[in-house]
């Protein structure tokens, strides 16, 4: 019997013991960064709002750009009307902005609006660079100065930090904050500071024209951020990190829209697990390997919530057995040291967060919300269909 439970332990050790001291180590890696100098401001910048329905958010979105410290005339603002129904067009041509209107039912997503202002901003040969930010955002001031830095100094990708808009309104969205300032920040830190690819996380990322004369964008899945980082990092080019600026898009608080929502991150993220998981660990023997094999760690570490399942049941099963048989108390010390590196990494996204003492408690909330998540990916649905999420208006 004790070699029937040991092989268990073991079988649901690994992959724990190997994600959460990979956490770990993030997040002993993840003290600030320092800001490169100062630049000469000359570079010159496109700046793409992708949009499908977005009358209510995109004035907004676009009154925020154009306060960026950078000069007027050196960067313009492109938004791509996608596929749109409502007003968007209209609004984003009276509040300053440039439209390109794509209307093709049969391809939706993100992706194609994307490449639509890529092919246009190349065609122009005007802008040395080009930055996405969604249309429900809103931006630090200094980030077209933050890409430039990393540019003048050879970077040729780079992404700013990706935060919550609207922290404040419900537990479910302070929990997202603490999630992504986890996942963001304390990630992204920390590959910075070892010269790894933080990678494309779909919001407030910029990329030179000459990159994408080089490597065009093909990235049309329902993932397509984490798919353009890890082409990006397959062709050698890592993705730098700009921590000191800031997007902060608006994450929505219901169940309803939150449901949607997550389905279509974590189908996106499955299907590239099963596309690029192989081609990644391939790539890691090459030359620069590391940031391949890196990107294959971020890609294959699942989401927190079901690390946390693992090592939660590692725990039970362990405490179990040691019940019957004093010897099998090894494998619960190795599911308490797993579970205190998970709990390191999601308290320095909650300090890093901002979230305070309120986020603090919500924080309690995570067992549910942990429980909520592993259903509904347990339900059947079209995993390759793109849905856009209900906007919920600030």
């Amino acid at each position: 019997m004790t070699t029937v439970l040991n092989l268990i332990c073991l079988i649901l050790a690994l992959p724990a013991l190997a994600m959460s001291l990979y956490l770990l180590l993030l997040t002993l890696l993840s003290r600030a960064l320092p800001v490169p100098p100062r630049v000469s401001r000359r570079l010159r910048f496109d700046v793409v709002i992708p949009a499908h329905d977005e009358a209510a958010v995109i004035a907004g979105a676009i009154a925020s750009l154009q306060r960026l410290d950078w000069p007027a005339g050196d960067y313009r603002l492109m938004v791509v009307a996608d596929n749109c129904a409502d007003s968007t067009e209209v609004l984003a041509a009276a509040a300053g902005a440039e439209v390109l209107v794509r209307n093709d039912p049969a391809h939706r997503g993100k992706g194609y609006a994307l490449d639509l202002a890529f092919c246009a901003s190349q065609a122009r040969g005007w802008a040395d660079a080009v930055v996405v930010v969604d249309a429900d955002s809103e931006v630090s001031v200094n980030l077209l100065d933050a890409f430039a830095r990393r540019i003048e100094k050879g970077a040729e990708a780079i992404q700013a930090y990706h935060g919550v808009l609207n922290a404040d309104v419900s537990w479910r969205t302070r929990l997202m904050a603490i999630a992504l300032a986890s996942f963001h920040r304390v990630r992204s830190r920390a590959r910075e500071r070892l010269h790894l690819s933080c990678g494309i996380r779909g919001n407030g990322w910029c990329v030179t024209r000459s990159l994408l004369l080089r490597l065009p964008y093909r990235a049309f899945s329902l993932a397509e951020d984490l798919e353009f980082g890890i082409d990006l990092g397959l062709a050698g080019v890592r993705v730098h990190y700009a921590d000191e600026a800031v997007v902060s898009a608006l994450m929505v608080s219901s169940e309803q829209a939150a449901r949607s929502q997550r389905r279509r991150w974590e189908d996106g993220r499955l299907q590239m697990i099963r596309s690029k998981g192989w081609p990644l660990l391939k790539a890691a023997g090459g030359p620069g390997g590391s940031v391949c094999l890196d990107l294959a760690f971020d890609l294959l570490v699942l989401p927190l919530s079901y690390v946390g399942v693992n090592v939660a049941v590692l725990m039970l099963t362990a405490a179990t057995a040691w019940w019957w048989y004093p010897s099998m108390i090894l494998w619960l010390w190795v599911g308490c040291a797993c579970g205190l590196s998970l709990l390191a990494y999601v308290l320095r996204g909650w300090r890093l967060s901002g979230a305070g003492p309120r986020g603090l408690l919500d924080l309690f909330r995570a067992p549910a919300f942990v429980l909520w998540k592993v259903l509904l990916m347990l339900r059947t649905h079209d995993s390759a269909k793109w849905v856009r999420t209900k906007r919920e208006h600030p």
